[in-house]
């Protein structure tokens, strides 16, 4: 549950410390004096659009900090933990900031986050219903979880989405290989030809380079002979070649090493050089004897280079690409024969995920269609306690022609608030009380199935008084039973109902505009509800029927009021009534 806003320079607040408590919070005062601010406020937190126009005259940037408490809400710490953010102390801190330049900034535990991702983190946290605005119950999506979730159907929903999503693939799958196979089909002609140029070749991998090797051999062969015979005769062109007169060197360091026995190693080296010697002869003459003049063989190789060169040209740039062009020609021509096989193959896996999601959705189908009913009656008959006793409520299901990942029909939320009207989308209800009542009604009957620990409402009692008053106050009070509850409120029958009331005042000091809070208790509150009730506050008569009004919520604040022993689902033990009261400057 949220324990604390605290909010710096936004809009007309300088700082303000804003405290609640488990149960329902009621905000009140004058006209003008910032309750909205607060809700925008606490909505710039939640992740809405960010302006610089919040940001207080003479700032250089406004911020506002959330404190929650998490115990037992294992789904916030695990959406934390998923992101690197640890929670201390079962407590979650989200942050806003808007710099004057335009920049704005969020954090989460201390931890820098992205708009979105503070805002996915709220919205765990809070449920913030403004006048025409209900942010998680007026599109379809939420109204379809909501009812599969009051009709017991979550599970069946996922085997739908899982069936459908089965589905697609298979279909995505045919959908691929009959474009592949329609392409080469088209493509078939010029397929056979690129296949029968390069198949023909019959190239190898590599063989250009050894054709250009042997091309340069074999166009230079009488060069070749010439030289390597040239270097075999320098070695042994008899008395002259360079190995006869090497054993003249070998007398004379024999005749050295027999003086100094220590020169043997010149010996050694001597060895090995006319060993090398001996062998590169061998080599040079075995070389020129290999050497052929053969100009067949050359214009064969020219020929196959030549081949090399314009198959290079069209399908290269080089032969390893050649290659890879033929491999895949031929297996985009084996295409026109084999897909008609794969296509049968998968068709017959289509018709099984079809049926499947058929199966699947038709069972999701009845359960809607039985929560539908339970749902629509629940509600309308929430309607005459929140003064709309004309009211009616559909859970509407509209079938599709195809089943698909949500199911086989959609499912949209109608209202129809007064007689003789048509019923119509949630989201298109004109005013911004009814809605704000609609919204209170589902939460009534949903508050058990909706894991959102805190509710705020603003304007939940527009266009209502008396006995509705009382009533929607009730309501609150049920809900709360299961929620944090945070309502902006004029009225007096609902501020009487509140476990917890929080009073906002604006006033000027020395010329500057001052924005207060405090928590109302005993004859603080009693003033309060008196001047709601529009009476003096001062007067005895005003006060006087603003006890009776406590008095009487009295009984009901007994019989719901949040246990301070025992733990709850949405936040901690509430606080003890005092005083507070924080200053704003613009």
């Amino acid at each position: 549950m949220l324990t604390e806003l605290r909010i710096k320079n936004f809009a007309i607040i300088e700082s303000l410390s804003v405290p609640f408590a488990r149960g329902f919070n009621v905000l009140s005062g004058e006209t003008g004096a910032g309750k909205s601010i607060i809700v925008g406020a606490l909505g710039l937190l939640l992740g809405e659009r960010a302006s610089t126009d919040l940001i207080r005259t003479g700032s250089d940037r406004a911020s506002v900090e959330g404190v929650f408490d998490v115990v037992g809400r294992e789904d916030v710490a695990r959406a934390l933990d998923e992101r690197g953010i640890e929670v201390e102390e079962q407590t979650v801190v989200l942050k806003r900031e808007v710099a004057a330049g335009g920049r704005a900034r969020a954090w989460v535990n201390g931890s820098p986050v992205t708009a979105g991702v503070l805002a996915e983190i709220g919205r765990l946290l809070v449920n913030l219903h403004g006048q025409h605005e209900a942010q998680t119950l007026l599109d379809a999506d939420s109204q379809r979880r909501i009812l599969d979730a009051f009709g017991g159907a979550t599970a069946e929903a996922e085997r739908v989405r899982e069936a459908a999503g089965e589905l697609a693939r298979v279909r995505e799958e045919m959908r691929a290989l009959a474009a592949r196979r329609a392409e080469a089909e088209r493509r078939a002609d010029y397929l056979r030809h690129v296949v029968k140029e390069i198949e023909d070749a019959k190239l190898q991998a590599g063989e250009d380079e050894r054709l250009e090797e042997e091309a340069r051999r074999l166009e230079h062969a009488d060069e070749l002979r010439t030289l390597s015979g040239g270097a075999a005769g320098l070695l042994e062109s008899g008395e002259d070649g360079v190995l006869h007169q090497l054993a003249q060197l070998h007398r004379t360091l024999a005749n050295l090493e027999r003086i100094d026995p220590g020169l043997a190693r010149l010996n050694e080296l001597y060895d090995n050089a006319f060993y090398a010697l001996e062998e590169l002869s061998r080599e040079l003459v075995e070389y020129e004897r290999a050497v052929e003049l053969d100009p067949e063989r050359l214009a064969d190789v020219q020929r196959r280079r030549d081949l090399i060169f314009r198959l290079c040209k069209k399908y290269g740039p080089g032969l390893a690409e050649v290659i890879e062009t033929g491999r895949q020609a031929r297996e985009e021509l084996d295409l026109v024969d084999s897909a008609g096989i794969d296509l049968k193959s998968l068709e017959a896996r289509e018709a099984q995920a079809r049926e499947r999601l058929h199966e699947s959705a038709a069972a999701l189908s009845a359960l809607r269609h039985a929560a539908s009913e339970r749902l629509s009656a629940a509600v309308e008959a929430v309607f005459p306690d929140l003064g709309m006793a004309d009211g009616r409520f559909r859970a509407a299901l509209t079938p599709r022609e195809e089943p698909g990942p949500t199911g086989a029909e959609d499912v949209e939320f109608r209202v129809a608030l007064n007689v003789g009207h048509d019923a119509r989308p949630l989201a298109r209800v004109a005013s911004g009380g009814e809605l704000s009542r609609v919204m209170l009604a589902l939460k009534t009957i949903l508050a058990r199935l909706d894991r959102v620990p805190t509710l705020v409402f603003d304007e939940v009692d527009a266009g209502i008084g008396g006995r509705v008053g009382l009533m929607v106050g009730e309501t609150m009070r049920r809900v709360a039973e299961h929620h944090q509850v945070f309502a902006i409120s004029h009225l007096p029958q609902l501020a009487a109902r509140a476990h917890h009331h929080i009073q906002v005042a604006k006033g000027a000091r020395a010329g500057v505009t001052t924005a207060d809070v405090r928590v109302l208790a005993g004859d603080d509150r009693v003033r309060e509800v008196a001047r709601l009730l529009g009476g003096d506050p001062e007067s005895e008569v005003s006060r006087a029927h603003a006890r009776e009004l406590l008095d009487a919520a009295a009984g009901a604040a007994l019989r719901t009021a949040p246990s301070a022993s025992e733990p709850a689902s949405n936040g901690a033990a509430p606080r003890p009534a005092r005083e507070k009261r924080v200053s704003g400057r613009r």
